[in-house]
């Protein structure tokens, strides 16, 4: 059974998750740049780059239903 109390604690942790990603994705972006200044390859690291994009729309998909269902079970929160 889905609770108010439980759903707010999933967006919790929901936004942290989505601060992380956000967070490896700053710190990969870092890293190409790094590499390609000393003429390094790419390919792997955009391909991990592209991975964690990735993650992080699902991420941000998920956080999304999670906001939806507090609507829906708390029609008073904005």
């Amino acid at each position: 059974m889905i609770n108010l109390e439980q759903e707010r604690e999933h967006l919790a942790l929901a936004d942290r998750h989505i601060a992380e990603a956000e967070a490896r994705i700053l710190r990969q972006q870092a890293l190409i740049k790094r590499l390609s200044e000393s003429k390094r390859d790419l390919v792997e690291a955009e391909k991990l780059l592209a991975l964690l994009e990735q993650t992080l729309i699902q991420m941000r998909e998920h956080r999304h239903i999670i906001l939806d269902t507090i609507a829906r079970l708390d029609p008073s929160t904005p």
